[in-house]
Formats: structure tokens, sequence, C-alpha cells
């Protein structure tokens, strides 16, 4: 059971950290898995640069990011690989801290945005942009944010029983809010036009393709803000986790405290939708293996983000590379190395009882 999501035998030694009047856990395990990851990352972030229809050298990689302006390789470079890379860690990121901001909130190890739902209302709210009211690109992301609220709205208000809300009751809530807007989507792409369904369903897939520079640094803003915030709101996730009956008893104003975990987890979750369309897993993957490694018995935001930017450009990476000169969509290839993952949890005997 070590390391097990949400498990008193994932506790390991820490040390205190201290800076003016503020001190705060460290888990030195935490760390170096930390710094190890980040370094993956980097390389990950590299060979996603080099690797492609045109495979560039390090040393000519190098020299187009020092000098964006040179043509040829600096243009694929600059204009093509690199938002994609960025918009890839970032979306990443983003879906895994919301992942686990789900998880502690629910205090279960399926509360991720696409089982209860807020993916689902993501993607109708987009593909009813598309469909109803003929936008593209700016319109569907805008539809996209707006769906995700909606969905969050709906689930939160749905579960809210006894001036709380039970981790199973959102769950629970949440899939069938989830169940019943994918059935909204797939009535919408059947009596739309064909040419129009079909945009709609290639939006659906969760691809990084085209993406520009807007997109990235859009994903990079919501990102750069979002994360340290759930960072600071980790101690109040951390006492979530507890039970509402001794957060309250640790002086937390416990449904203040859980809306606004949502409203982070919705942010991050509506913002990366928005920007690449629905990407399967990762939110519900990247936390679980990010306490298996880190072992903390604190809600792990960083390792958890770290990880969730390296699985989403694994996944990417693979896509674009497959045998034959075929490509896939990142939503298809983080689906499969995600599904994989949560299949081998549900074969271990722990979750069989």
């Amino acid at each position: 059971m070590s390391g097990e999501p949400f498990s008193p035998a994932a506790h390991q030694r820490f040390r205190i950290g201290r800076l003016g009047g503020l001190s705060w856990p460290v888990y030195p395990r935490a760390v170096l898995i930390g710094v190890v990851m980040a370094v993956l990352l980097v390389a990950l972030a590299a060979a996603s640069l080099s690797i492609g229809r045109r495979l560039i050298p390090p040393a000519e990689l190098w020299a187009a990011l020092l000098h964006p302006d040179a043509g040829g390789t600096a243009t694929i470079v600059w204009s093509l690989r690199l938002p994609r890379v960025i918009c890839g860690i970032c979306v990443g990121a983003a879906l895994a801290v919301a992942g686990a901001v789900f998880q502690s909130i629910s205090r279960n190890p399926l509360g991720s945005p696409e089982i209860i739902g807020l993916t689902s209302g993501a993607a109708t709210g987009a593909v009813f942009a598309i469909v109803v009211l003929g936008g593209h690109g700016a319109a569907a992301s805008a539809g996209a944010l707006v769906g995700c609220l909606v969905a969050s709205a709906a689930t939160y208000l749905l579960a809210y029983r006894g001036r709380s809300i039970g981790g199973y009751r959102l769950v629970l809530v949440g899939i069938g809010v989830g169940a019943f807007l994918q059935a909204v989507t797939t009535l919408m792409l059947v009596r739309s036009d064909p040419d129009i369904a079909i945009t709609g369903q290639l939006w659906l897939v969760g691809t990084l393709n085209a993406r520009n520079w807007e997109d990235a640094a859009a994903m990079a803003l919501v990102a750069a803000i979002g994360i340290p915030a759930v960072l600071a709101a980790a101690r109040r996730l951390n006492a979530l986790e507890l039970g509402d009956p001794i957060a309250r008893q640790l002086g937390l104003r416990v449904e203040g405290s859980r809306l606004l975990a949502v409203a982070l987890g919705v942010a991050l979750t509506g913002a990366a939708v928005a920007t690449c369309g629905p990407i399967s897993f990762v939110a519900l993957a990247a936390p679980h293996i990010a306490r298996r490694l880190a072992r903390t018995a604190t809600v792990p935001v960083l390792p958890s983000a770290l990880l969730g930017a390296l699985l989403l450009l694994v996944a990417d990476l693979i896509g674009q590379n497959l045998p034959g000169g075929l490509t896939a969509p990142v939503g298809v290839t983080a689906g499969v190395i995600g599904g994989g993952y949560l299949l081998w949890i549900l074969t271990r005997k722990r979750y069989q009882q």
C-alpha cells in the first residue's frame, strides 16, 4: 500500500523549510523526483523540437533557438514546433493539476475533470459554437470555456446536500452530467450538416496541430496564474482530504475552500480544453503516478504538473512519429497511455475488492 493515493502509508520523513515568518514541509524524495522530471521535461521538449518530418540536429536546433530571424530551420522551430511544445507543456500541466484538485476535494481517486463531466461540458460548448453558431477558432474556445463553467456549476449544485458535498456523490453526479452532455453533443453532430459535423468531430479528437503563439501565450498565462494559485491553496486541500469534520475542527471554512478549489480546477480545465480540445486520462493518471513517485502526504501539485507535461509531450511525440509515416492526434495517444494505466490500476488487488 505504500505510495497509494490517499493512503496513510504515503507519509515519509520531511524537513521544515522557513522563510521569514513562513514555514512549510519539504519532502526530500519529492524534491528529487521533481528535479529529475524537470530535467526529463527539458530533454523531451528538445526531442520534440528536433524530431519531425525534418530531423533537426542538436547543433542546428541550438543555433535556430538563438537566432529566431535566421529563416529556414529557425522558421520551422519558432513558427511551427515551439508553440506546439509550449502548448503541450502548459496543457498537460494544467490538466494534471486540475486532476489533483478534484481528486483531493472529492477524496476519490476517480475525481478527475473527464470523469466528473467538466471535459464533456467543454466539448458540448465548443460543438455548440461550431455547429449551431457557425463559429471557429476563438468562438470554439470561448464555447468550451462556457461549457466547462456550466457543467461545473451543474455538477456542484446537484451534488450539494446538507451544506456540503460528499466525495462519492460529486463523482456520481459528475458521471451523470457528463453522460447527459455527451448525448447532447452526439445529437448536435448527428442533426447538423455533414461538413460542419466533421469540423466538430475533428475538434473533439484533441490535437496540438496548428497551435500558434497566441494559443501558447494564452495557455501559458493561465498556467502561470492557476498553478501557483493551486499551490498556495494546497494546505486547504490537504485539510479537505481529512474530511469535512476534521477540516472544520482545524478552523477551515470548508465550503468556501472547496468552492475556491473548484474554481481553480475549472479555470485550468476549461483553458486546456479550449486550447487543444478534450485530452483524456492525463488529469486522471498524472496525480496518481505523482503520488506514487513522491510518496508525500500532501497534494502533489508540482510533481503532478511536471508529470502531466511529460505525459502529454510523450503522447504527442509518439503520435507524430508512428511507424510507416502514420500520425495520430495527441488525444488518441494520450487516451491509449492513460487508459492502459487505468486498466493496470483496476487489475491490482487493492481495487478488486
